[in-house]
């Protein structure tokens, strides 16, 4: 590409980036005075409707991940790749069903606003202790969440405009925490809805126009057989093979039920009447994004049969080489889109934990909302920079720090909100030991998988020690607490 034709694809590019924010900035501002108290900063007052909160709960969840790590696993592993997916989106159905309901109309009975106040006030625990450990617990993980989309901000940016990673991350940091120091749980589920769209379009577009030039399917498979990666979903029926479905399948979905960026959507619906009309909008999107996904990766293979150096960017690259200009900017936009989504939502629950948990819970418990809402606010801004430190070190790939964060998350609480909504003979120590067991074990586990070779990922044993512990010392505790003697 001759230097004239570049500048002008990067212009192109540019002004398709620029228009793309001024759009979310003028969300933000349009947003800003509505925001009166913590109620309507932390959880838009309980009044979205299910437009709103499926799409908010969806585009939330989907990240760089959804662009740049798992295109690059699919473009790595074959079709097979794709189980990730599949578990993704059954467990999301369950999330809905079984979770959502229950938990929206407990916490509104209970006026919890964070998961830790909904833990405290579902167990009677007046200690502090269940608040303390679960805002540590989702404050640990989410840093290394928020990272991972600053590090995709930074490839993207530094791909695309030949500018530093230390450039990319910066402005992405900028744009996100503009828009959710202005306007909250409402912005952002406003933003959300306009970007769940806008992306939704985006990821179809792309495999649509590419497998119609292409030819169909038939030549992809082809090239895919021809590097000895998987061409189906089941390449055999061994143990093995079994075994390996399944585990990737739970290491991954189970995690839905215990992500507090995601759930906590389901605690702002108007009604709970909406949520199955919620349930079934957010899940089609989600299979048709996901599909769409897993087809690009699959497209990568194809275009790029020698591999590629970094395969994070194998949709920047697919792109750059096979789209004019302005459409390589929406698509670009669209990514940004995905990652800004997944890091808005995780940036407010942060800064939910800290005024709520912490601020409130141990210096504070007199605050007056206006102050808690300006708590929150310079909260945004102390996690956005502590996320920056690490996303400059660049530790792992995106995949690992979501799969990382995201196993974390899921074992820390996802056996408890589970077990708290269906099981009523549990106590405080029980759950105190479930987010502590869980979450240290998902921490720990990739060391010890590594060595061993066990295979098993750290979110499955993160919730089966999770849930042993919640059962087993809840059964202790009311057995000495029956013998008079204080846990």
């Amino acid at each position: 590409m001759d230097s004239p034709v570049a500048a002008k694809f990067m212009f192109l590019e540019l002004a398709t980036f620029i228009g793309y924010f001024v759009v979310l900035l003028a969300i933000a501002l349009l947003s800003y005075r509505k925001q009166k108290s913590e109620t309507d900063y932390l959880i838009g007052n309980r009044s979205l409707n299910f437009w709103l909160t499926a799409l908010s709960a969806h585009a939330s969840d989907m990240s760089s991940w959804l662009f740049l790590g798992y295109p690059a696993a699919v473009f790595g592993g074959g079709v097979f790749a794709a189980w990730a997916a599949i578990g993704l989106t059954v467990f999301m159905f369950f999330n809905w069903h079984f979770i959502a309901p229950k938990l929206r109309t407990v916490t509104e009975q209970s006026n919890s606003l964070t998961l830790s106040s909904y833990f405290e006030n579902r167990f009677g625990d007046t200690s502090g202790s269940l608040r303390i450990i679960s805002g540590f617990m989702s404050i640990v993980f989410f840093l290394f969440y928020i990272s991972s989309g600053l590090v995709g901000l930074g490839i993207l940016v530094e791909t695309l405009f030949n500018l530093s990673y230390l450039a990319g991350i910066s402005i992405g940091l900028l744009v996100v925490v503009t828009y959710v120091f202005m306007g909250g749980y409402r912005t952002i589920a406003w933003i959300d809805l306009f970007q769940g769209f806008f992306l939704l379009g985006v990821i179809v577009f792309i495999p649509a126009l590419l497998i119609h030039q292409i030819g169909g399917m038939g030549p992809i498979l082809q090239q895919i057989s021809a590097k000895n990666l998987s061409t189906s979903l089941f390449p055999d029926f061994s143990g093995h093979t079994i075994f390996g479905i399944i585990m990737t399948a739970l290491g991954w979905g189970l995690g839905y039920f215990g992500q507090p960026h995601i759930v906590t959507k389901f605690m702002g619906i108007r009604r709970v009447s909406d949520m199955s009309k919620a349930k079934y909008l957010g899940i089609s999107w989600q299979a048709i994004a996901l599909t769409c996904a897993t087809l690009i990766g699959l497209i990568g293979i194809y275009i790029f049969p020698d591999g590629l150096a970094q395969p994070e960017q194998v949709t920047l690259n697919i792109v750059k080489k096979t789209l004019p200009a302005f459409f390589a900017g929406l698509v670009l936009c669209a990514v940004l889109a995905a990652t800004t989504n997944v890091m808005a939502a995780q940036i407010l629950v942060v800064a939910s934990n800290l005024s709520e948990d912490f601020y409130k819970r141990i210096f504070r418990r007199q605050a007056t909302s206006q102050e808690l809402l300006w708590v929150s606010r310079i909260s945004v801004v102390i996690i956005a920079a502590i996320a920056f430190v690490i996303a400059f070190f660049k530790i792992s790939t995106i995949y690992q720090l979501v799969l990382y964060s995201w196993s974390g998350l899921g074992a820390s609480f996802g056996p408890l909100i589970l077990l708290s909504l269906y099981f009523k003979n549990l106590n405080k120590y029980g759950a105190f030991a479930g987010i502590l067991v869980g979450g240290l074990t998902a921490a720990v586990w990739p060391y010890f998988d590594e060595l061993y070779h066990w295979n098993i990922p750290s979110l499955v044993s993160g919730y089966a020690f999770g849930i042993v512990a919640i059962f087993g010392v809840s059964a202790l505790a009311r057995k000495r607490l029956r013998l008079g003697v204080e846990p």
